[in-house]
């Protein structure tokens, strides 16, 4: 069928891929940092969005895309590009979690009624990362924008309509749409009443459009596909189906599955995002996952998470009766917004460094699988577990994670998944668009090279270490997890 291209615009670069579209092999790469200029160091909240511009046509140079027939667009998730009535940009793009929108986000749980009006009105409680807020933020804290605001886009829509010329038709996917805080997985519509509870007035939004359709094709004949956030991209990437769950380890954690309906849940610990073929992807994420490592590993004074891990395996599962509950930052799953870490089962003979340390690996899994059983609990079928991140490298995770999951594991060698995904996208819809592929199926890709590990006979051990984790937890916070 030819090739095709993805690309991600994650929050600090663009990766492009390019792959054959029959099989998903990757042909060529690139790769451009964002041109951003942020003296005061770390991530700003706010990026002019011609800086993805800019490193997508650095990243696409020296004639990477040549002869590709179709692209894809992944993107950052929770980015708003407000334009005025003319397209252009209001201010610069608000961009990933902006925690100066967190009494926004209190506000707009109160205005609507509370967080179960707004689990049944669109699936999710408002965060101070999402959209639907950072418009509650906007109208409050800069009016005079806000009020020139006419059409509100995210990251991956604005570059899709970027790349075929500004048309007057703007889309978006029904991934991107679902983090909005303003679209329902369920009815998959819009809520426009609130955006105009956020924002103060209506704007015009992209329309959503299906997994395998075209957003449009440039004045060269590329054709473009409807895009998505980079958590939809890189679920499609892995070439995730239902039974899958994913498990990402970055500083704090998030488990997600596919499944076939939106999940409406008030307790606010379930965000009920669509996926980028049809389905839904269900979301909890915790606040505390390789933080509780690396502080561990400064406690303990051991250099770096390969040598906790080394000493981890020193001790024996259960960690001789020690059990860290991982809360340090407070927690979101459970919620407990206020609350600290708890070591328990301190003896003479559990007071060991290995024992801490392999303690911190069950804890900060325990934590995960949690948040698992939260999707378990909601009917959500989870057989294999893909476990993200560095630190899923590690020989402690790995001994850990099968028998605690209590489920298959599967470790992904580290790739572009989301551009992977974006790549795929774009050969479904280049497929759909010449009768070749059956819109309603994606194409057949090989899926990602990795290592498996099964629970085997550890499962009843597994099972006991969580039983002992569950003990502490419900001792120290009584109900936690009762909505």
């Amino acid at each position: 069928m030819g090739i095709v291209a993805g690309l991600d615009s994650s929050p600090d670069f663009t990766r492009i891929v390019v792959c054959d579209a029959d099989s998903g092999a990757v042909l060529r790469q690139g790769y451009a940092p964002h041109p951003v200029d942020n003296p005061e160091g770390g991530r700003p909240s706010d990026i002019d969005p011609q800086a993805w511009l800019l490193s997508l046509g650095e990243a696409a140079g020296g004639g990477l895309l040549e002869g590709v027939q179709a692209i894809g667009v992944s993107a950052q998730q929770n980015a708003v590009v407000p334009l005025d009535a003319q397209g252009n940009t209001v201010r610069p793009a608000m961009v990933g979690g902006d925690k100066r929108a967190q009494v926004a986000a209190a506000d707009l749980v109160d205005a609507l009624g509370g967080r179960e009006a707004w689990a049944q009105a669109v699936g999710s409680v408002p965060q101070a990362a999402q959209p639907v807020t950072k418009l509650r933020w906007l109208a409050k804290n800069e009016p005079e924008n806000a009020r020139r605001t006419a059409v509100l886009l995210q990251a991956h829509d604005w570059l899709v309509w970027q790349l075929l010329g500004r048309p007057v038709r703007r889309t978006t996917d029904r991934g991107g749409a679902s983090g909005t805080g303003y679209w329902s997985a369920a009815t998959g519509g819009y809520r426009p009443d609130l955006v105009e509870l956020a924002l103060g007035h209506q704007a015009a939004l992209p329309e959503v459009i299906g997994p395998s359709d075209a957003a449009g094709t440039t004045p060269e004949g590329l054709l473009i596909s409807a895009g998505t956030g980079e958590t939809m991209a890189a679920a499609f990437g892995l070439g995730l189906g239902l039974g899958d769950a994913v498990v990402s380890l970055g500083a704090s954690g998030s488990v997600m599955a596919v499944h076939p309906e939106a999940l409406a849940d008030q307790s606010g610990m379930i965000t009920s995002l669509a996926d980028a073929t049809g389905m839904h992807l269900p979301v909890v994420t915790t606040l505390n996952a390789v933080r509780t490592l690396r502080g561990t590993a400064e406690l303990l004074g051991v250099p770096d998470l390969e040598s906790l891990s080394d000493l981890a395996m020193k001790s024996t599962p259960g960690s001789h009766g020690l059990v860290l509950l991982p809360y340090l930052e407070g927690e979101r799953t459970p919620n407990l917004p206020h609350t600290a870490g708890t070591l328990a089962g301190l003896r003479r003979e559990s007071m060991k460094p290995e024992h801490l340390a392999r303690a911190a690996f069950e804890g900060m899994i325990c934590g995960l699988a949690d948040a698992l059983d939260v999707l378990r609990g909601r009917g959500v079928d989870v057989r294999r577990v893909f476990l993200l991140g560095q630190a899923a490298e590690l020989s402690a995770v790995q001994a850990a994670a099968p028998m605690l999951f209590g489920a298959q594991v599967v470790v992904p060698q580290p790739a572009d998944y989301a551009a992977i995904g974006a790549a795929r996208q774009a050969a479904w819809a280049l497929g759909a668009s010449r009768g070749t592929l059956d819109p309603r199926t994606p194409p057949a890709w090989q899926g990602a090279a990795a290592q498996v590990l099964n629970p085997g006979d550890e499962l009843a051990v597994g099972q006991a270490v969580r039983q002992q984790f569950v003990s502490v937890r419900e001792q120290t916070h009584p109900g936690a997890f009762r909505s």
